[in-house]
């Protein structure tokens, strides 16, 4: 199965709702078809090979500030585990501000950035860096998911929410 990298688009009522109720949050996201909703990205294992291309580190020692693009540092709630520890949530404000920066970066740019070898070295999930190209286009397509979740939430002036599961 694996952990798998997920984000939701909610507006501000909803994310307030959540915050206040975090077991809503929890409905929503175990629903039947929230694989269907044209809100919710399922960005499968890439989620730690991303953080890698965006900062050049691993999400575990990563100080960059595009890791906030997949963990805020703003938790629903700290005792919500969704699989693979709480929800973190980003506000539309924050989101418009993260959509600015990523909407800019190109394949070109990430290709720059992966490098198997250090990725294996530093143990960036899912360990498949030996893969090569076929690798690097498995997380262009991860990358590409969020940027279209973000430049949507951004439009719409909506945050979105994070989660590992």
């Amino acid at each position: 199965m694996g952990m798998i990298g997920n984000l939701l688009r909610v507006t501000n009522a909803e994310l307030e709702a959540y915050l206040e109720d975090s077991s809503l949050l929890e409905d929503k996201l175990y629903a039947d078809k929230i694989n269907e909703d044209e809100k919710f990205a399922d960005i499968d294992k890439t989620w730690d090979g991303i953080i890698f291309l965006l900062t050049g580190q691993s999400l575990d020692t990563a100080q960059h500030h595009l890791t906030r693009i997949l963990f805020s540092g703003q938790i629903i709630d700290e005792d919500q585990d969704l699989g693979l520890g709480p929800a973190h949530y980003l506000t539309p404000e924050e989101v418009v501000e993260l959509n600015n920066e990523i909407s800019k970066i190109t394949v070109a740019d990430l290709k720059q950035n992966f490098n198997p070898e250090k990725m294996n070295e530093l143990e960036i999930y899912p360990s498949i860096w030996n893969e090569g190209d076929d690798a690097f286009e498995y997380l262009v397509e991860g990358f590409v998911s969020v940027q279209n979740i973000f430049a949507s939430a951004a439009k719409n002036k909506e945050a979105i929410i994070t989660f590992i599961n």
